[in-house]
């Protein structure tokens, strides 16, 4: 298949498959992102269903539904394999929605009352991401949880060896910026080096649409 940009091809191959299999979701791991999805979650209210862009194998969805046990959640993956794992993990007894698919391609259809995306921005080719600031926008009904890797001005950074996959920038203020109907609602981070929790030094920003 062919793609728009490097870093979609990237993904999708082998650097892809060997990513999906390395983020197996071990306990340790799971209440990570269960403690640091519920200092987020703790900022919201009335959030039904809910899109996560860039899920690879679902360990941020499976945390969110343990917080939330009642959302209907939906996903966006351009691995096969780990869109396939998503289809397959039974945590969620086959109720999730899969869009196997990439970002840029995807079309959104409906509004989710949260929009998630964490650890994909900075993988996305710079010069797509006003459309995929549009993408989130346009894919929310209420809240939209942006969660990469901060720098106040754009940087590239070699990741894993390869040039031209990691950039860091301040996402959620360009968002912000983009968007005068969204306001900040709360930001934080979590450590990598927490005592009890610790995360990949994960900041993150809640911003919610003010006139949906």
């Amino acid at each position: 298949m062919e793609y728009k940009t490097e870093q979609e091809a990237f993904w999708s191959g082998e650097f892809g498959d060997s990513y999906a299999e390395r983020n197996a979701c071990t306990t340790e791991f799971l209440a990570s992102t269960v403690s640091f999805f519920s200092k987020i979650l703790g900022r919201t209210a009335g959030i039904e269903n809910m899109i996560e862009f860039g899920a690879n194998v679902g360990i941020n969805l499976k945390a969110i539904k343990m917080l939330l046990p009642n959302i209907q959640a939906a996903a966006i993956e351009i691995n096969h394999k780990a869109a396939s794992k998503l289809k397959e993990d039974t945590f969620f007894n086959r109720n999730l929605n899969v869009f196997e698919e990439s970002i840029l391609e995807f079309q959104p259809k409906e509004a989710y009352d949260l929009v998630l995306i964490a650890g994909v921005l900075i993988h996305i080719n710079p010069d797509e991401l006003q459309s995929v600031y549009e993408k989130l926008y346009v894919s929310s009904r209420k809240y939209i949880c942006i969660s990469e890797y901060y720098n106040p001005t754009p940087v590239e950074v070699r990741y894993r060896g390869h040039a031209r996959r990691l950039f860091k920038r301040d996402f959620a203020g360009e968002f912000l910026d983009k968007y005068p109907d969204c306001k900040l609602v709360d930001y934080g981070f979590q450590y990598h080096r927490d005592y009890n929790f610790p995360k990949d030094d994960a900041t993150w920003f809640l911003i919610e649409r003010t006139v949906p």
